[in-house]
């Protein structure tokens, strides 16, 4: 099991099993939600997440519509966020991690909205816009 939590302690969370895939997004919503060049998530299903505290600390923005990106109120963190298709899918940010989620980047989604100063180099995958598998913006 993954556990994980944001800056502060506040939202905690479970993920059972391993995650389907570890993903770079280069969207403008991802890029400015983290105030840096990419964002690193895993995605991982629904079911398969669970809150262990911190819901009243949890408030979201919803960027596009049904695209609901949730971080606590107290400390700014990004946590997670929520597909409308695939339903069942949805993103958690790799670095509010405890330990290793025990898979690999597997490619780069968003390219053509990269910022311009970040040059990829790293011989993954790059999808122009969302990953091939589903999901959209991470």
């Amino acid at each position: 099991m993954l556990t994980g939590h944001c800056l502060c302690g506040a939202v905690r969370y479970e993920i059972e099993g391993t995650p389907l895939a570890l993903m770079y997004c280069h969207c403008e919503e991802c890029r400015r939600a983290t105030g840096s060049s990419l964002n690193t998530s895993i995605f991982v299903l629904r079911s398969a997440f669970r809150l262990v505290s911190g819901e009243g600390a949890l408030s979201f923005h919803e960027s596009s519509p049904g695209n609901r990106r949730h971080f606590c109120s107290q400390c700014g963190s990004p946590v997670f966020k929520y597909f409308p298709e695939p339903p069942n899918l949805m993103t958690v940010r790799a670095g509010t991690l405890d330990a290793d989620p025990g898979v690999r980047p597997s490619g780069h989604i968003w390219v053509r909205e990269k910022a311009p100063w970040y040059e990829i180099t790293d011989g993954l995958p790059q999808y122009p816009t969302g990953p091939p598998t589903g999901g959209d913006r991470a």
